[in-house]
């Protein structure tokens, strides 16, 4: 019998479109140039502090939300990528998913720090650039706009295009349930805690997470 569970608690969907929010706003203040490139830092410590909250929350957040859930072997990764599929892949993260959340978290946290210790050489410099080598800052600033850059939004592009792709060829929804929380499945498992206590934890912990970075900057002067 099908049952709909609670798969994505509240702060993991606020986090998902915050994030997709914050990127944007990096990306194309970063095309911009220019004075939007105050507004291009601005989202980079916001995307900093949510990058910090995640990691806290894949520890302690909801049952389908945390690490543990979607830590694969590489075996069982190849044999998803072959087809070989089990029922439970289709709760949270499936193998692939669970890749591409791993490569993005681990990208994203490369660029927002090399942006930090990078230096265009026109007027916008990373805070921390003055605390390390010139070389250093060269070796960070070639990594954030050559290498970084096309990386993530190469990421980002595959994401989308999984997303459409299960949307059109699979007929499955992803979206729906990163809005709501719910997935239907007729297999037997446990949702994720979603109430009131674990919401207020994630926020507190968000506040935490944005209290560090703004501590850093500050000692940054």
């Amino acid at each position: 019998m099908a049952s709909t569970v609670r798969i994505w608690d509240l702060p993991t969907r606020l986090f998902h479109w915050a994030l997709a929010l914050c990127v944007a706003g990096s990306v194309s203040t970063g095309q911009i140039g220019g004075a939007a490139m105050e507004w291009h830092f601005r989202c980079g410590y916001a995307v900093l502090s949510l990058l910090l909250f995640r990691i806290v929350w894949g520890c302690v957040g909801g049952r389908w939300s945390r690490f543990s859930s979607f830590v694969y072997s590489p075996a069982t990764v190849l044999r998803y990528l072959k087809g070989l599929r089990a029922p439970e892949h289709s709760v949270g993260h499936n193998p692939a998913g669970a890749m591409s959340v791993f490569a993005m978290l681990a990208f994203l946290l490369m660029q927002v720090s090399s942006g930090l210790l990078s230096d265009d050489e026109i007027g916008a410099t990373g805070p921390f650039a003055k605390f390390v080598s010139s070389a250093l800052v060269s070796q960070a600033s070639i990594y954030h706009k050559n290498i970084g850059r096309p990386v993530v939004l190469g990421l980002l592009a595959l994401h989308i295009g999984t997303v459409l792709y299960y949307l059109i060829r699979r007929r499955e929804n992803l979206i729906r349930p990163m809005i709501h929380g719910d997935k239907v499945t007729t297999l037997e498992v446990h949702g994720s805690r979603d109430d009131a206590l674990t919401r207020a934890a994630a926020a507190a912990i968000l506040l935490a997470c944005v209290a560090l970075v703004s501590w850093a900057l500050k000692l940054a002067g």
